[in-house]
């Protein structure tokens, strides 16, 4: 199929692929010892932790909690979420399930690191959180 060159088409980000695709990204979200995160430190995107020299967890809040949050998710959704752990010396944190929620990887982060995940929707009160760096 022929793309058109001139009006009716598509073309993603003016079609220089040169050109860094830009987000937004709010004030992160920040944690110190343990916690129960909610909806809205998730979906902000960040989480600095700063857990000391202590290790910490960090529960996820209830899948309920979280789609009263983004009510519009159906089975499948998904969004990503980034943690930096600024603890020092033994102040690792680990995520912790919240009701509704299963975990798949490492839940431990390390101290002086960072770690991705993503949430995806498995069905209505249930999410899987997915270890991905």
């Amino acid at each position: 199929m022929a793309l058109p060159n001139v009006g009716g088409g598509y073309q993603f980000n003016d079609g220089n692929v040169n050109e860094i695709l830009l987000d937004t990204q709010g004030a992160p979200a920040t944690a110190t010892t343990t916690a129960t995160l909610t909806a809205a430190d998730i979906t902000n995107g960040l989480i600095v932790a700063s857990p000391g020299t202590s290790a910490a967890s960090y529960t996820l809040p209830t899948a309920t909690l979280l789609e009263s949050v983004v009510n519009n998710a159906k089975v499948d959704s998904a969004f990503e979420f980034g943690i930096v752990n600024l603890g020092t010396s033994s102040g690792a944190l680990t995520i912790v399930a919240g009701t509704g929620w299963t975990l798949v990887g490492s839940a431990t982060v390390a101290i002086t690191s960072s770690a991705r995940f993503i949430a995806r929707k498995t069905a209505t009160g249930a999410w899987t959180l997915y270890r991905v760096s």
